[in-house]
């Protein structure tokens, strides 16, 4: 099971266009995916659930704030499992049509933005040795649960959509994954802090190493930068506008893998699919501009697998 991390500082730059239709598309092929979605917007969530749904069946048991909440508590958290639901408007396209890849959600809620100040409170300790130990304890915990998950269910891949911050709901996804993708629009805002998060990440890394290290429970972590996928680009002449073109460039320079495929903007076709439960990717049109949007998420996760080596 392959654990990926989606994230990005800056809000607004297509993260949930991204893991939507990677989620979909990767289903469309037969993997079983499962999508976390730890960002209090909650937007994926509203991707592929009503908010009337979320309301009534998932708002107050069934979210990950549920989970972080039993560790802020001092409880036992509940297995991740027992959070999962299985969005019936994709899931009945795909089971139509492929009858092998599903995908399961575990949504977020608006209260999440709160449990970092709760958590934080967790990780003063008397002694080194507790220190140490709450450290890896409040940081470490989703990446032992997701553990436990895999052995428990078989799906291929996990998709985290992480919030646009630093906090500890995002270090635990990031502790908890294999890979690291970074969607970005490539303006000033989205790519300045592309190079920050990289050392943020590995400060975070080697941080909780140098814990686990002196831990006999507790495992070395080492994940990896996947790499910066760019969206909303504007195509004219069948390649991204020059200023669009400046800001790829500039990020190739920053060292980090840069993916080839793009995701071209379109609000009409992208602001429509939450609404009706299904990404973009598995839809049908009549529209060659449209059709050609779908063929670039399609080979946006061919390269994805290829470089997760699935």
């Amino acid at each position: 099971m392959e654990i990926v991390s989606v994230i990005n500082y800056k809000g607004g730059v297509g993260k949930t266009t991204v893991t939507s239709n990677l989620a979909a598309d990767l289903a469309w092929n037969g993997k079983k995916v499962l999508i976390l979605d730890m960002d209090a917007q909650a937007s994926l969530t509203f991707s592929f659930v009503t908010p009337d749904y979320w309301d009534k069946k998932l708002k107050d048991t069934k979210t990950i704030k549920s989970w972080f909440d039993c560790i802020s508590q001092g409880n036992q958290t509940m297995p991740l499992s027992d959070l999962k639901v299985r969005p019936d408007v994709v899931n009945s396209f795909l089971n139509r049509h492929t009858q092998k890849g599903c995908i399961d959600l575990i949504s977020s809620h608006l209260g999440l933005i709160n449990v970092d100040l709760e958590l934080a409170t967790l990780l003063g300790g008397a002694s080194p040795t507790q220190t140490q130990q709450k450290y890896l304890k409040v940081h470490g915990k989703l990446r032992e649960e997701l553990k436990a998950l895999s052995e428990e269910m078989d799906y291929d891949i996990v998709l985290i959509d992480c919030p646009p911050n630093f906090n500890i709901v995002t270090k635990n996804a990031l502790i908890a994954s294999d890979k690291i993708l970074i969607p970005a629009k490539p303006d000033y805002l989205s790519t300045l802090g592309i190079d920050y998060l990289k050392k943020s990440v590995e400060s975070l890394i080697n941080d909780f190493n140098w814990y686990a290290s002196k831990d006999e429970v507790y495992s070395e972590v080492n994940p990896e930068f996947m790499g910066v996928v760019f969206t909303m680009i504007q195509i004219t002449s069948g390649q991204p506008i020059a200023a669009q073109r400046q800001y790829i460039s500039q990020t190739k320079r920053l060292g980090v893998p840069v993916f080839e495929s793009l995701f071209r903007e379109n609000k009409t076709i992208f602001a429509d699919a939450p609404r009706n439960g299904m990404p973009v990717v598995l839809n049908s049109y009549s529209s060659n501009t449209h059709s050609d949007i779908v063929s670039e998420i399609e080979g946006f996760v061919k390269e994805f697998n290829i470089k997760l080596g699935i």
